[in-house]
């Protein structure tokens, strides 16, 4: 029923779909990792979200803020606090579903090549109008105080070209191995017995 650990790429994702999605898989026992957050969208103009999150800034404790709540900047901490809007997280059930979910800025190479999930009905192509407004997570957290954006993108597009190097000396590997087997006169031999017997 369960899979040891699901990992969701959450590009082109909308973040409230996506986090409503995860909150259930984690209450029902399933382990979550969420990888590029950065990536995750957001229904309404940069703008809207600006103004919203700039508000929410403004929320703090009169006496001691340090008790206040306390406003995370970066795209996978803004995306797990959704997420944790959306479970009962100060009871056992709720504690025990926040211990099996995480939130990422880009990929860490330890689940570089793991298969990456996509949860089709969070994604924006089918959730959101063609003419609606959204915009970037990673956007949304600059406005707020987020400074690590250049150095995620960069890890990011590093990752990325290792990957496809790989890919083509894979391919390419691939393409040499079915030559030479096409090329290999035993297995002609071997091949055309077996045609004569009906395989």
């Amino acid at each position: 029923m369960f899979k040891k650990l699901i990992v969701v790429d959450a590009h082109g994702h909308l973040a409230g779909r996506l986090a409503s999605y995860v909150a259930k898989a984690a209450l029902s026992g399933q382990k979550v990792t969420i990888v590029r957050a950065e990536k995750t969208l957001v229904s309404g103009s940069l703008y809207r979200n600006k103004v919203k999150i700039m508000e929410f800034h403004d929320k703090r404790m009169s006496t001691n803020p340090k008790k206040g709540p306390i406003h995370q900047r970066t795209p996978s901490q803004i995306l797990f606090r959704k997420l944790r809007g959306m479970i009962p997280h100060k009871t056992p059930i709720g504690k025990a579903a926040m211990g099996r979910i995480k939130v990422f800025d880009g990929c860490p190479l330890s689940l570089n090549a793991t298969k990456k999930f996509c949860v089709k009905d969070a994604l924006k192509c089918i959730r959101l109008k063609p003419r609606s407004r959204y915009t970037n997570l990673a956007d949304v957290a600059t406005c707020a105080g987020w400074t690590k954006g250049s150095i995620i993108n960069k890890f990011e597009a590093k990752r990325a070209g290792n990957n496809r190097e790989w890919h083509l000396r894979r391919v390419k590997a691939r393409t040499q191995k079915c030559k030479s087997l096409e090329n290999n006169a035993d297995l002609k031999k071997v091949n055309a017995e077996l045609a004569k017997l009906g395989y």
